[in-house]
This record gives structure tokens, C-alpha cells and sequence, in this order.
């Protein structure tokens, strides 16, 4: 019996640690989109300071073109954190799954220790 709450323990432990890996991929997400949102505002500026729009123009500002490829590259990042909050997810849903199994073991298993108990009392007395 011992046995069995430790593995609903260890289930609890895994379910709260993938819940803490999605809120941590949510805040990179969020820190994400914040960091490039100030990069197209800086871009924007660049541009009407320059009065040069055209990416392809000789003389387009240097900054706004590095601003743009950090901009893409956070994006770029952006949804490969999509894409491991999903897979993430898929885990939470799973270690969920296992945790309440976990449970139903060891209700049930708790079940048997009392009924048995009780048997055992009931026949010394009969």
C-alpha cells in the first residue's frame, strides 16, 4: 500500500511539473511576442525617420533592417514554442491520465484494506 502512494506522489509531482514547463512556455511566448511588437514600433520609427519604406532601397536604414531579421527570428522562435506547447500538453493530458489512475488504485486498494479489516473483526466475534 505504501508502494502506491508513492506512485501517486510521483504521478502528482510529473502533473504539476508539465504544468509548470506549459506556464514557463507561455511566459516565453508572451515575452516573445512583447520583444518583437517593440521591434516592428522600432521599425516603423526607422522607417518614417529615414522616410524610406522600400527594403530593397540602397539607402534603407541598416537598424530597421537588423530590427526586421531579429523580429523574424523571435517569430521564428515564437512558433516553435507553439509547437512544443502542444507536444506539452499532449503530456499533461497523458501524466493527468496516469495520475488518476494512480488514484483509483489506491482508493480501490484502500477499499480492500478496510473491508478486509472488518472480516477479520466480524469473525473473531461470530
Amino acid at each position: 500500500m505504501k508502494s502506491r502512494e508513492n506512485l501517486v506522489r510521483l504521478k502528482q509531482f510529473q502533473v504539476n511539473e508539465k504544468r509548470r514547463r506549459l506556464a514557463q512556455l507561455d511566459t516565453m511566448m508572451a515575452e516573445f511576442e512583447r520583444m518583437a511588437n517593440e521591434l516592428d514600433a522600432q521599425i516603423v520609427a526607422e522607417e518614417t525617420k529615414a522616410g524610406i519604406t522600400d527594403q530593397s532601397h540602397f539607402a534603407y536604414p541598416t537598424f530597421a533592417k537588423a530590427a526586421r531579421l531579429r523580429r523574424d527570428n523571435l517569430r521564428t522562435s515564437q512558433n516553435e514554442l507553439a509547437e512544443q506547447k502542444a507536444q506539452a500538453e499532449a503530456e499533461l493530458a497523458e501524466s493527468e491520465a496516469e495520475l488518476k489512475k494512480a488514484e483509483a488504485l489506491e482508493m480501490r486498494d484502500g477499499k480492500r484494506t478496510g473491508d478486509s479489516d472488518g472480516e477479520t473483526s466480524r469473525a473473531m466475534v461470530g
